[in-house]
């Protein structure tokens, strides 16, 4: 999601509604940080804008998200990121979760041996932490 400040857009797929497209990218900037608890988000214009979607999409993201207790909206004030404790440690538990099934789904169709997947990922991470540290030097 374009925050206010950010300098990125977001690259849509075809597969996945965008508004649950927004509502995941939403959760990534939580648990990355880059969105803290209480924070206000940009309104649904604002957002629907700034991502160049249709502004009854940018709604539908909103109102999931609400759904889902990821932000609060009190009246006429700004929607916020939650305060909940509970909800925002369990964002990043969800996302992980997805990733794997995801990934499982697609290894076991090949057959590898647990230890060895495990071995090629870790040394995959460890490789891909790396560049990024040396990237930020």
């Amino acid at each position: 999601m374009k925050i206010p400040g950010e300098s990125h857009t977001p690259a849509f797929n075809t597969r996945d509604p965008v508004y649950l497209q927004v509502v995941r990218q939403f959760k990534i900037d939580i648990a990355t940080g880059k969105l803290q608890a209480g924070q206000t988000i940009p309104s649904r214009r604002e957002l629907a804008a700034s991502l160049n979607i249709n502004p009854n999409t940018a709604q539908r993201a909103y109102k999931e998200m609400e759904d889902q207790q990821l932000i609060v909206t009190e009246g006429n004030s700004p929607s916020r990121v939650t305060a909940d404790e509970r909800i925002l440690g369990s964002i990043r538990e969800e996302l992980i979760a997805e990733s794997v099934d995801a990934f499982v789904a697609a290894v076991r169709k090949i057959g590898v041996p647990v230890e060895e997947l495990l071995q090629i990922v870790r040394t995959k991470y460890e490789s891909a932490q790396s560049t990024r540290e040396e990237a930020a030097t």
